[in-house]
């Protein structure tokens, strides 16, 4: 029966089997709660491994999930915006999202815990630094350059973290809004950074071509704005600190 599984790709359930067919002989289930159960095994089977690619292919920094996030700590940020994100409304109107703030006000965070209820819901993430991003637009072919533009523009959500600490150059500059007007109005793409919009001029070297990439990212948008002490240092903040916060 394993090689009859196999020969069908019943993978998970040629793994199973034996249980499955413990479990039925002691609760003697019926053929078609046989059946079913087998089924239902293989099927688990398959989009527990289909979330684990869509793990590995995101490349999140770290793992993060919105529910483990202490709003309580960041008193400016709206709870409610960051839940109201996690209906995953936005994907569906490709409603772009800009995290913005000092460093370690928890940008990244939020990113990454958006990210993993996408890919809950059978969606697909990808995240990248801007960094490591203005690094690939700069590699030779066959990687570099617009094949860079092509490999980030199908991702449901798209991550660019860190904007702001790296100045790009003229063609890097360019390919990041080839990138932006590759996924407008199709795919929702989430920033965090440390900067004011009127800053972006000065990290892309150009204020008309950072005008021309606000206008597409803004035009459906939500702004995310978090002022605070650092997220990273709350382990370190007294409980009776944190209990004034809240």
């Amino acid at each position: 029966m394993n090689s009859l599984c196999r020969q069908l790709n019943l993978t998970h359930l040629a793994t199973q089997l034996p249980d499955v067919l413990e479990t039925a002989r002691l609760e003697q289930r019926s053929y078609a709660a046989f059946l079913t159960h087998a089924l239902q095994t293989e099927l688990t089977g398959r989009l527990a491994r289909a979330q684990a690619r869509r793990l590995r292919a995101a490349r999140l920094p770290f793992a993060a999930r919105l529910e483990h996030f202490d709003f309580r700590f960041q008193p400016s940020l709206s709870e409610r915006t960051i839940r109201e994100l996690a209906s995953l409304h936005f994907l569906t109107t490709a409603t772009n999202v800009l995290l913005l703030g000092p460093p370690g006000v928890g940008k990244t965070h939020l990113a990454c815990g958006l990210a993993q209820t996408a890919m809950d819901a059978g969606q697909t993430a990808l995240f990248v630094t801007l960094r490591e991003l203005a690094q690939q637009f700069d590699a030779p072919a066959p990687r570099g350059g617009r094949a860079a533009v092509r490999r980030y523009s199908p991702p449901t959500l798209l991550i660019i973290d860190e904007v702001g600490y790296t100045q790009l150059s003229h063609l890097q500059a360019q390919a990041l809004f080839d990138l932006v007007a590759a996924r407008y109005e199709r795919r929702a793409t989430i920033f965090t950074s440390n900067l004011t919009f009127s800053e972006w001029g000065g990290l892309l070297g150009d204020d008309v071509l950072a005008t021309a990439m606000l206008d597409r990212l803004l035009h459906h948008a939500e702004i995310v704005a978090i002022n605070g002490r650092s997220y990273r240092m709350r382990q370190r903040v007294p409980t009776d600190a944190k209990s004034a916060v809240s």
